[in-house]
């Protein structure tokens, strides 16, 4: 066999260059890993010592959040409205139990649990997250506690959790003003999530829902503490670390008047209607009330579905904040503002004198709009028209200057529009024009249309609220302030006043027209219902039909449907020379507005103004 043959190496010196080459390479390549390796250890002892020993602290430090006390509310005069009450629970973490429904059958045979606190229960179990307690009981009585302790051995995982609970004192009759506070639900936690607010919720269970307690949640709720806990491998405490106290929600104090407030219960005790008493010096709303209501202590711990279908059900409405949210024709009430503008546009004078036969036609046209006074009221000026609450006198003037015109004046008094209340239970009535219709109903405006708008009438609706707001701007000759509810915040220092938001006044053409329609109301309460008062008040009554009257029929409330009948309504203030309050009444399907609605807005004007301490309320 031939030797093989033997590999000679041309060229020595490139050969020798290469290795070189290629161990410079490879050198550098562990150089390099060396000092990444070097520098993330650096990082990780050195830099970011402190991130990860907390993070290895955690593994043994258990927080505990601690829920802050909701700040309290009061009356105008430190009343307490809404306070807080000690409550125990009983609360599972579901992860710790092995069989839930085995657990819950044990649990029914020491203390009571209904089958809608057991359905409730499972229902929320199918989105709770299983470490985390949930709440099965509510409200236990020392007697439940007592059982409950003495056999907790039995029950791992399950305990009784001691809290604060809201408690409305008065119950329904502020239920539309402050609100209730309820469970969070999904609803509520995606809001807080997109707030950037969960975090101060990881130990409170409830947040306000309606009125004051949910427009002023910031305020009341607090900032949450926690305690820091060293634990052992199974989870139990061995000593407190640290502890963070909570902050305690602010107090507030509201502009409500609680001993008018009840009058005012009283009055609509049985009816179905609203009552709204403003300071006009300040737009500070003294009295709020909607009737029929509820009672909100009954939504704090969670309300049952039988009794809830009962409110919601109910043919009364009582969920609804009449005086916000019901939606009226506000009828004569409006009159007043309605010659203000005739005055303002020069469509009528201080003298210009109309007669009234007892009907009114549009030029051309057969057709007789009626006066409420069958047979007229004779020859009358802006004064009678007024006092005597003359129909063909404001069907002619609503002729002269039309609905756009209307429109435009009376959206300065708030018609048409939120009054920016600090609720958010508001609606904006609807303040009607030519433009309006053709955009909601696409049909073109009739002349009809604006004689109907010229007494309150038609398509033409308003809140409670707006009514008062609006009348107050008239006692106040055009100087105008925002409804408000809130008068001040006690946090740990003082007490700080809310600031009045006034808005920029109404001006006239001729400002002494204020005080020829002002006079006109007080007229028309001298002449009525306020003639032997010790006082002087304004008013204007309304009676407002809830279903149309065939021409030539006579309106008879006896042959009606009850929830068909007339509304009545009634706007006044005193005293006339410097308005100290402002009142608007709504009683649905009462009738007359001066036979019904007067007297209430007597009695509440009188329970203010004859009260040994109304001059010195702040």
């Amino acid at each position: 066999m031939p030797p093989k043959k033997r590999i000679t190496m041309h060229d020595h010196a490139a050969e020798a260059s290469l290795f070189k080459r290629r161990a410079l390479f490879t050198f550098t390549c562990v150089v390099a890993l060396l000092s990444l390796l070097v520098t993330n250890l650096y990082h990780l002892q050195i830099e970011s010592y402190k991130d990860y020993e907390t993070r290895s602290n955690d593994n043994r430090i258990r927080v505990v959040p601690i829920a802050p006390s909701r700040g309290l509310i009061y009356d105008r005069n430190g009343i307490l409205l809404a306070e807080n009450q000690p409550f125990y629970s009983l609360d599972i973490i579901p992860e710790k139990v092995k069989n839930i429904a085995e657990s819950l059958d044990e649990l029914g045979k020491l203390i009571e649990i209904s089958d809608d606190e057991r359905e409730s229960f499972t229902e929320a179990l199918k989105f709770h997250r299983r470490f985390k307690p949930l709440t099965l009981k509510n409200q236990l009585t020392e007697e439940q506690v007592a059982i409950f302790t003495v056999n907790q051995h039995r029950f791992p995982g399950i305990s009784v959790e001691a809290g604060l609970k809201r408690n409305y004192p008065y119950s329904s009759e502020l239920t539309h003003v402050l609100g209730y506070v309820g469970k969070i639900n999904t609803r509520d936690r995606a809001q807080l999530e997109r707030n950037d607010q969960w975090k101060n919720y990881a130990a409170t269970k409830d947040i306000g829902k309606q009125g004051i307690e949910k427009y002023y949640e910031t305020l009341l709720h607090g900032i949450p503490g926690h305690i820091e806990e060293e634990v052992n491998n199974r989870g139990r405490a061995i000593r407190t670390l640290k502890i963070v106290p909570p902050e305690p929600g602010q107090d507030i104090y509201l502009t409500l008047d609680l001993q008018l407030q009840k009058k005012a219960v009283e009055l609509l005790q049985g009816h179905r209607g609203s009552i709204v008493a403003i300071d006009p010096r300040d737009g500070g709303i003294l009295a709020l009330v909607s009737s029929p209501s509820y009672d909100p202590n009954q939504f704090v711990q969670g309300i049952n579905s039988k009794d809830y279908s009962a409110l919601l059900n109910d043919k009364s409405r009582p969920l609804i904040n009449r005086a916000t949210q019901g939606q009226y024709a506000p009828a004569s009430t409006v009159k007043p503002i309605m010659a203000l503008l005739g005055l303002d546009e020069r469509a009528v004078t201080e003298h210009t004198r109309i007669w009234d036969p007892g009907f009114w036609q549009i030029p051309g046209v057969e057709r007789k709009y009626r006066d409420w006074k069958r047979w007229g009221h004779g020859f009358v000026n802006v004064y009678s028209a007024i006092v005597e609450s003359c129909d063909t006198y404001f069907y002619e003037l609503a002729y002269k200057v039309g609905v756009d015109r209307i429109a435009s004046f009376m959206e300065q008094f708030g018609f048409g529009q939120n009054t920016g209340v600090d609720i958010f239970e508001e609606s904006a009535g609807n303040m009607p024009s030519k433009e309006w219709k053709r955009l909601k109903h696409n049909q073109a405006w009739y002349i009809g249309d604006t004689i109907s708008v010229g007494i309150g009438q038609g398509y033409w609706t308003a809140t409670p609220l707006q009514l008062a707001s609006s009348t107050a701007m008239l006692a106040n000759k055009g100087r105008r302030f925002t409804p408000h509810l809130l008068k001040s915040i006690k946090d740990n220092t003082a007490q700080i006043d809310s600031p009045r938001d006034e808005l920029p006044p109404i001006e006239l053409k001729n400002p002494r027209n204020w005080d020829i329609i002002n006079e006109a109301m007080r007229q028309t309460a001298h002449k009525s219902r306020f003639t032997d008062a010790s006082y002087t008040a304004a008013m204007k009554t309304g009676t407002a039909q809830v279903i149309g009257v065939a021409e030539n029929t006579k309106y008879d409330a006896d042959k009606i449907a009850e929830h068909f009948r007339d509304n009545a309504l009634i706007v006044a203030y005193a005293p006339y020379e410097e308005p100290k309050i402002v009142l608007a009444v709504v009683m649905e399907n009462a009738g007359w507005g001066g036979a019904n609605a007067g007297p209430v807005a007597r009695a509440m004007l009188d329970e203010y103004m004859l009260r040994d301490t109304w001059k010195t309320t702040p």
